[in-house]
């Protein structure tokens, strides 16, 4: 999955599921997620979607086991941007081991009723 498809497939779950979501920000980590995976680790990344009473969970898998290591930005075109973003863009941010890689979740809390 690519970029693109992933921020086309994140922005028509958001606008059935969750229109309460911060779409900008949750389409901006999960093309950095989904781009990052393939630029990083070079694996196929998988995309998950879910949303329940407590919120939204973005989940993106590859078959790296490694984390991702900030590093810092390069203003010459070498990138060191994407993770800071992401960490500051989701309320909260976990990578857990996965089958044969790791799964990285960005979640952000359901609005308060």
């Amino acid at each position: 999955m690519t970029g693109t498809q992933a921020r086309r497939t994140a922005a028509r779950f958001l606008a059935e599921h969750c229109p309460w979501a911060d779409a900008d920000a949750v389409l901006l980590v999960v093309t950095e997620l989904v781009t990052n995976a393939a630029r990083h680790t070079g694996a196929l990344a998988r995309l998950r979607l879910h949303v329940d009473a407590a919120g939204l969970a973005v989940s993106v898998e590859d078959d790296d086991p490694r984390a991702p290591v900030p590093r810092a930005p390069d203003f010459g075109g070498g990138g060191g941007f994407g993770w800071p973003m992401v960490e500051r863009l989701a309320e909260r941010l976990a990578v857990h081991p996965a089958p044969g890689g790791k799964c990285i979740e960005a979640a952000w809390a359901a609005p308060a009723l």
